[in-house]
C-alpha cells in the first residue's frame, strides 16, 4: 500500500518527481540534504517516499519533543552518518539548529515571510560548514507560487532599505482582489498543460532555467529598490508627481518640511546666586505645627475564590479592625471632657483569628496555579494525586493534596463550578474508557501464544483497502506495548515496521 500511494504521488506532483530525481544526484556526489516544508501533512508524504526510496532520514515538526529534536540532530551531525536527508518544518526547524553537516537545502514551497526561509537557509551556513551550501527552491510555474516569492523578495528589498511602514504609497496588507488574481494567475496555462515525464536531462534544463528565472527576478528587485531610494510609488508616479508645476510643488513640499522640522530647543537653566542671610534666616524660622498623621488603615488582601478563603468571617473581622482604628484614633482627637461613645473592641483572640484564616486558605495559589490543576484533573483524574503533581511547577505532592482535598469539599463555592466539573468528569470518563479498552485489547491478546502472528481480527461488511489484517494485527499488539493515546510512537513504529 505505501508503494501505490507513492506511486500515485510520483505521477500526479511534478515537485515530487523533479525530487525523486535530484536526490539520485545528490546522493552520488556525497551531498547531504536538508528539505524545508512549511506543512507536516506534506512532510508526512515526503516521509513515506524517503522510506519507500531507502533513504536514511531524520525529521523534526512543531510536534517534536525536546529529546526527539536533540536525539535527530545529534544523529545527523555525527560523524560517518548515515543520515542522507533531514525532514523540517519552515517554522519549527528554523531556529536553534546547526545543521552545518548538511551542503544542500531543498524548499519544497515557499513562506509568505521571507524570513523564514531565509531562518531556514541559514540551518547550513554555520559555523563548521565546510562546502559550498547550494539552496533549491521548488516553485511551479504559471501557479501562486511565483507571486508569493515575488512578494517575498519585494520584502526583503524593503527591509534592506528600512523603509518604514506608510512610507510608500502602496498598500500594505493584500486585499480580496490581489489574493483572487494571484490565483487566477497562469490558471488557464495549468489546465492546458499535458502529462509529462521528467528525464535527467531535463532536470539539467529545469536547473538552468531556475537560475535564468533568478537572475531576472533579481534584476526586477534590483530596479524595485532604485525606484524605493527615489521615493517613487506605484513604478510609475514620483513623489512630486500631482496636481500643479512640479518644480512649484516641489518647493512647496520643501517649505513644508523645513517649517514642521524646526526643532524648539529648551530654556537653559541660569545658575542663580543666592542670598546667604536670607537663607539663613528662613532656615531658623520657627516651623509650622506639623499636621496630624493620617489613619493607616490595614488593607485587605484580595481573595480569589480558588483559594478557599473564609471570606464571609473574614470580612467581618476585617469591618470590625477598621472601626476599632477608627474609633481609637477619633478619640485620641478629642478635646478633654467631650463625651465619646465606647471604643468597639477588637481583641486578640480576633486578631490571632484572623491570622489563622488567613493561613487557612491557599494565598500562593495563583490563577494559573488553578488553570493547570483543573486541566490536570481532566488528565489524570482527581484521585491521581501524583499524576496531577507532575503537572503543578512549583507545587509539592503534599500542597496539592491538601489543595485537592479542599477542593472536593468546597468546589461548589466556585463561581462556574458547574462547567469545571463537567470538564473533569468528562476527562475522568475519557480515562474509564481508555482502561476499559486497554483491559479488553489484553484479554484478546491473552488467547494467543503469539498474538503478533496468530491474532485474528473479526471484520464487518465494510473492510478497508489500503491496510490488511496484518497491518491491524501489528497496530492493536503495538498498541497495548506502548499504551492507549500513544499515537505518535504508534504511527513512528508502524513506518518502520
Amino acid at each position: 500500500h505505501l508503494t501505490q500511494l507513492v506511486t500515485i504521488s510520483l505521477r500526479l506532483q511534478g515537485k515530487m518527481v523533479l525530487l525523486d530525481k535530484l536526490l539520485p544526484k545528490l546522493k552520488d556526489r556525497d551531498s547531504r540534504v536538508l528539505i524545508f516544508s512549511q506543512m507536516t501533512r506534506l512532510l508526512d508524504i515526503l516521509e513515506d517516499y524517503l522510506i519507500y526510496r531507502g533513504y536514511q532520514f531524520c525529521r523534526i515538526d512543531g510536534s517534536t519533543g525536546g529529546q526527539d529534536r536533540d536525539a535527530s540532530i545529534d544523529a545527523f551531525n555525527k560523524p560517518g552518518s548515515e543520515k542522507f536527508v533531514f525532514l523540517l518544518s519552515t517554522r519549527a526547524g528554523g531556529l536553534g539548529i546547526n545543521l552545518a553537516t548538511a551542503d544542500v537545502v531543498i524548499l519544497y514551497d515557499s513562506d509568505w515571510n521571507p524570513q523564514a526561509d531565509l531562518q531556514a537557509q541559514d540551518r547550513a551556513h554555520r559555523i563548521g560548514q565546510k562546502k559550498e551550501v547550494q539552496v533549491f527552491r521548488f516553485c511551479t510555474e504559471y501557479t501562486i507560487e511565483e507571486k508569493v516569492i515575488e512578494r517575498a523578495y519585494k520584502k526583503l528589498a524593503l527591509d534592506a532599505l528600512v523603509i518604514q511602514q506608510g512610507r510608500l504609497s502602496g498598500q500594505k496588507t493584500v486585499n480580496k482582489d490581489d489574493l483572487l488574481q494571484m490565483v487566477r494567475y497562469g490558471a488557464e496555462m495549468v489546465f492546458s498543460s499535458k502529462d509529462s515525464t521528467i528525464t535527467d536531462e531535463d532536470v539539467d534544463r529545469i536547473i538552468a532555467k531556475g537560475e535564468e528565472t533568478k537572475a531576472a527576478l533579481d534584476a526586477k528587485m534590483k530596479k524595485f529598490t532604485e525606484d524605493a531610494i527615489k521615493f517613487k510609488m506605484d513604478d510609475t508616479a514620483e513623489l512630486y508627481d500631482f496636481d500643479g508645476d512640479k518644480e512649484e510643488n516641489e518647493a512647496d513640499f520643501k517649505k513644508i518640511v523645513a517649517e514642521n522640522l524646526v526643532v524648539e530647543l529648551p530654556r537653559r537653566e541660569r545658575i542663580r546666586n543666592y542670598n546667604e542671610s536670607e537663607y539663613f534666616k528662613q532656615a531658623l524660622r520657627q516651623a509650622a505645627p506639623a499636621k496630624p498623621k493620617e489613619l493607616r488603615i490595614p488593607k485587605m488582601p484580595t481573595l480569589h475564590d480558588f483559594q478557599f478563603f473564609n471570606s464571609q468571617r473574614l470580612n467581618e473581622l476585617y469591618e470590625k479592625e477598621v472601626r476599632h482604628l477608627v474609633q481609637t484614633n477619633q478619640k485620641k482627637d478629642t478635646i478633654d471632657g467631650e463625651d465619646e461613645d465606647q471604643v468597639e473592641p477588637f481583641t486578640a483572640e480576633e486578631l490571632e483569628e484572623k491570622q489563622r484564616l488567613l493561613e487557612a486558605g491557599f494565598a500562593t495559589w495563583t490563577k494559573r496555579d488553578f488553570n493547570t490543576f483543573i486541566r490536570a484533573c481532566e488528565k489524570y483524574g482527581r484521585n491521581d494525586i501524583k499524576g496531577i503533581s507532575s503537572e503543578m511547577e512549583g507545587k509539592t505532592e503534599e500542597e496539592v493534596q491538601r489543595y485537592a482535598e479542599v477542593f472536593k469539599e468546597r468546589y461548589t463555592e466556585l463561581s462556574d463550578h458547574e462547567r469545571i466539573i463537567k470538564n473533569i468528569e468528562r476527562g475522568e470518563a475519557r480515562i474509564t474508557r481508555k482502561d476499559e479498552i486497554m483491559t479488553a485489547i489484553g484479554k484478546k491478546l491473552d488467547r494467543y501464544k503469539n498474538p503478533w502472528l496468530e491474532l485474528k481480527v473479526q471484520y464487518g461488511t465494510n473492510k478497508g483497502k489500503f491496510y490488511n489484517e496484518e497491518c491491524d494485527r501489528f497496530m492493536l499488539c503495538m498498541a497495548h506495548k506502548l499504551g492507549y493515546g500513544k499515537w505518535d510512537e504508534l504511527r513512528s513504529a508502524f513506518r518502520k515496521s
